[in-house]
């Protein structure tokens, strides 16, 4: 996929001049124009392109408001007031970062879910899968340090919640996780030392997953684009140049997600976050219900589950990273669950696994809500420990197309590519 012959040529004096010494615009033009990408993807694969848009998005949108943010405990609330108030277009900015968090998340929960339906996790490609797992952590980590930001009381008390959670270290080695808790807090509770190293590491986690982005468009680069029906590149047929193919179907994708987020933006900025959070933070007033943000709720259902503080870290943690193992955990001899007629239904009761513990941390820790959250924290790991080995092996996968052309175009339908191909006049 990556030695593919470029069709790059220097339109100036100087153009050629800088290829000679400094080939960057052949080396783009291969990579983001003539890259031959596979004909039948579908327009779950822009979501690659909406994700970067909104990591350059946040970075941009965050650096402005660090420049009007007071990173102290008796200066946070109020200047992200003042921001939203008094800054020009402050309000907007603020909405873009904000509502953008939430879109962010939104798109990489649609991404995960079409790297599991589709394998885009096995091999050549394992790789790639780990550094979007590493990808997936930085961004929670970012998110949690960012939720701290406006010190309203959801920020307070989630910070205190959440790091407290390191104390369970103390089971272990005594001492230990008290240490953590009380490093991370920068003292003996949270105040106005956590929210200050919280603002310096949410300003530099971002560019550090720019970073690893940058490793994993260049890992998808080597390996090439998956696809619906998990099959290889194998003739010229089978694919199409990215641009202005993929790219315009990126555009489009983007342009329709635009209008989801914007309407967010300009019509319901608040909707998706807690209404305590603008209340001041207060540590003499504990709100009735401390819940994170909505993309953080399916893990915080799953730590809530189990009644040991200790091993509810260990499954919530487990959860996010068990994801890297998943290249091996599936058994498969075909990639797509489009193939697999047994699989894609346990695949769906894993969504509505995810779904429902997302509910579920929303509520109370109590009475049934506990109960169903045992069940579907149970499904969850049992989906990718026991049914994903056990099924890979058992099942006996569809027919699968012999290439790409002839998902699209059926029998026969790669002649007539080859032939559209070779004389373009005649098509």
């Amino acid at each position: 996929m990556a030695s593919h012959e470029s069709t790059f040529r220097p339109g100036s004096r100087f153009g050629k001049w800088l290829d000679e010494r400094l080939p960057i615009p052949r080396l783009m033009h291969g990579q983001f124009v003539d890259f031959p990408t596979p004909r039948n993807l579908n327009y779950l694969w822009t979501v690659g392109g909406i994700l970067t848009f909104f990591l350059v998005s946040q970075i941009v949108t965050g650096i402005v408001l660090a420049m009007h943010y007071a990173p102290t405990a008796a200066g946070a609330f109020d200047s992200v007031e003042h921001i939203r108030r008094d800054v020009n277009y402050g309000w907007l900015i603020r909405n873009l970062h904000a509502v953008g968090a939430s879109m962010f998340f939104f798109a990489v929960y649609i991404h995960i879910a079409r790297g599991l339906y589709y394998g885009s996790y096995k091999a050549p490609r394992e790789v790639l899968w780990i550094l979007g797992v590493v990808i997936f952590l930085l961004m929670m980590a970012t998110a949690f340090m960012g939720y701290s930001l406006p010190w309203g009381q959801m920020s307070l008390w989630g910070v205190t919640v959440i790091t407290n959670l390191f104390s369970s270290i103390d089971s272990i080695v005594p001492g230990l996780g008290t240490r953590i808790v009380q490093w991370l807090w920068g003292g003996y509770s949270v105040s106005g030392a956590t929210l200050n190293r919280f603002f310096s590491l949410h300003y530099l986690l971002p560019f550090v997953i720019a970073g690893v982005v940058g490793l994993h468009i260049w890992a998808l680069h080597v390996v090439g684009q998956n696809n619906p029906t998990g099959l290889e590149i194998k003739t010229a047929s089978d694919s199409v140049p990215m641009a202005p193919y993929a790219v315009m179907k990126d555009a489009f994708g983007l342009s329709v997600f635009m209008v989801i987020f914007l309407w967010f933006v300009f019509f319901l900025p608040d909707a998706l976050g807690h209404p305590d959070n603008y209340i001041e933070a207060n540590p003499l007033s504990t709100p009735p219900h401390i819940v994170p943000e909505w993309y953080f709720l399916p893990f915080y259902a799953i730590l809530r589950a189990i009644p040991s503080k200790l091993l509810g870290v260990v499954a919530m943690f487990s959860s996010i990273i068990l994801l890297c193992f998943v290249p091996w955990l599936d058994t498969s001899r075909v990639r797509s669950s489009k193939y697999r007629p047994v699989y894609k239904w346990f695949f769906w009761l894993l969504v509505i696994s995810v779904v429902a513990l997302g509910y579920l941390g929303s509520k109370p820790a109590e009475g049934v809500y506990i109960a169903w959250a045992r069940i579907f924290t149970v499904y969850y790991f049992l989906h990718f420990l026991v049914i994903m080995p056990v099924v890979g092996v058992l099942e006996t996968p569809a027919k699968l197309p012999k290439s790409i052309t002839e998902a699209v175009l059926g029998k026969g339908g790669g002649a007539h590519a080859a032939g559209a191909a070779a004389a373009p006049e005649r098509r």
